[in-house]
């Protein structure tokens, strides 16, 4: 019998991949990496904008007002301006990576074997994974704590576990999320289109229980925290950098969604409906709560889960906790389970498929958070609160992510010219190299650069402005390396 040929057709502005016996059997290929169908893009500019109210609203949305003004020497106002100005800044490569996702259908680790090669896709893939499974912990430390002040409303012998009903909460929301993505694409975009609008209420219902108790004028107009006469430049650069980082992730595995948007337009419009004004927001009313916590409840609170456990109504703290639940949950399986769950496959697609990247990840998650579970177990002491580890891990991801973003920019948009040979993104020796010199070289440079930065002291601005200088740089040197490496062979 004849071996089947994989071939392609184009269905509207889409391109779609008829898988015959050469691409189903390489070992770069699995179902769930593959293409998908023009019948799987299902997705409108509102599923789009539903996504990112559901990612954007999550607690460390919340904190980073708070981490602007605490960690950046910021002043409440300088903040949020801040937090506005970085996500109008970071829809621009969100934008634009989720172009070949749209058009090919193609998870992210498949779009960077283009511009790192088959293999050396596995690269930043892990790079990015690695993040997202550190945030997927963070997040569920919060979900848990949200279930166990939830349990402790109604019953008085979970809340006196304490510490450990917290991380008992942790593991129930671990399989709440796992169980969300392993029904696929669909259930994530369900969730994500019925969170959106209960999120909002949430937002709404915090703002109108504190604004008659505070007076938004007085903490808007509270000074900066850094030293008297110092450059604003550096303060705002700084904290524009980690806010930029914050969705630095985002702006790498965005095709990993954009592969089920109806159209291009639809994935821009959603984009831009759903990310800034969500974003500034929430992290601004962040802010204002956190500034406020002290006259609201007696104490500076800067999380929404242990500042609404201190409202004085059992319903209502019920209530409000579903609430964050769902919401931690539709930030969770989106931003942080989707991604690695890919990069895992794209290591060895005939051995990791879908479900068994979500348990990687799953397990890796736990791993990274266990110091923060053994703390609240009792059996570990440490300094080290989560809320500072991820301000400073924010500015030094973006560093290395940065260089990513613009090398599948430039990829994308002037070495390959929107056309990417489909089926040899999923064949070795098909027409990608297995390392990609150009991406490698273009990726290395900026990364040597930051680690320079770190240890020695010397081009701190390199790495203090990290995603900017990265993704400026790395963008040039791919460039220019693939276009001479391109003048060779011709």
């Amino acid at each position: 019998m004849s071996e089947r040929v994989s071939t392609l057709r184009t269905v509207g502005e889409h391109i779609e991949l008829e898988v015959g016996d050469d691409i189903a059997n390489s070992p770069r290929y699995n179902e769930d990496i593959a293409p998908t169908k023009a019948s799987q893009r299902t997705w409108s500019r509102w599923n789009v904008a539903s996504l990112w109210v559901g990612m954007a609203i999550c607690v460390p949305t919340y904190t980073l007002g708070g981490v602007l003004t605490a960690y950046f020497g910021l002043s409440v106002s300088e903040a949020l301006w801040t937090i506005l100005v970085a996500n109008a800044v970071v829809l621009i490569p969100l934008t634009l990576n989720a172009f070949p996702g749209t058009r090919y259908g193609i998870p992210c680790p498949v779009v960077l074997r283009a511009s790192f090669g088959i293999i050396g896709s596995n690269v930043p893939s892990l790079i990015r994974a690695v993040v997202a499974c550190g945030w997927f912990g963070v997040q569920t430390l919060f979900g848990g704590i949200a279930i166990h002040i939830l349990l402790s409303s109604l019953f008085d012998g979970w809340a006196a576990l304490g510490g450990t009903g917290e991380v008992l909460g942790f593991f129930i929301f671990w399989v709440a999320n796992i169980a969300v993505v392993l029904r696929g694409s669909e259930s994530i975009k369900l969730l994500e289109t019925l969170a959106a609008p209960l999120l909002l209420i949430v937002a709404l219902g915090l703002m109108f229980w504190a604004l008659p108790k505070i007076s938004v004028d007085e903490l808007l107009a509270v000074p900066a925290n850094r030293p008297e006469g110092s450059s604003f430049f550096k303060y705002f650069m700084g904290g524009l950098t980690a806010m930029v980082g914050f969705w630095a992730t985002l702006s790498l595995n965005i095709p990993d969604f954009s592969r089920y948007a109806r159209s291009q337009r639809s994935q821009v419009i959603g984009q831009i409906i759903g990310l800034p004004l969500t974003m500034f927001l929430f992290s601004g009313l962040g802010v204002v709560l956190t500034a406020a916590s002290l006259e609201l409840v007696g104490e500076t609170i800067a999380d929404p889960v242990n500042l609404i456990g201190h409202i004085d109504s059992p319903a209502w703290v019920f209530l409000a906790m579903l609430m964050i639940i769902l919401a931690t949950i539709s930030t969770n399986t989106a931003a942080n389970i989707v991604s690695p769950t890919n990069s895992f496959q794209n290591i060895a697609p005939r051995y990791i498929n879908e479900n068994r990247g979500v348990l990687i990840t799953g397990v890796i998650g736990i791993l990274l958070m266990s110091w923060e579970l053994l703390k609240k177990l009792g059996w570990l002491e440490s300094d080290v609160s989560v809320e500072s580890l991820y301000s400073n891990w924010l500015l030094g991801y973006s560093s290395l992510l940065g260089p990513i973003a613009g090398i599948m920019i430039v990829d994308y948009f002037l070495v390959k010219n929107q056309e990417y040979d489909l089926l040899a993104l999923y064949q070795d020796n098909a027409g990608y190299p297995a390392w990609n010199i150009a991406g490698m070289v273009a990726f290395l440079i900026p990364v040597g650069l930051t680690i320079i930065a770190i240890t020695t002291g010397y081009l701190s601005w390199f790495y203090d402005y990290g995603w900017f200088t990265g993704s400026i740089l790395g963008g040039i040197i791919y460039y220019l390396v693939a276009r001479g490496e391109a003048r060779s062979t011709s």
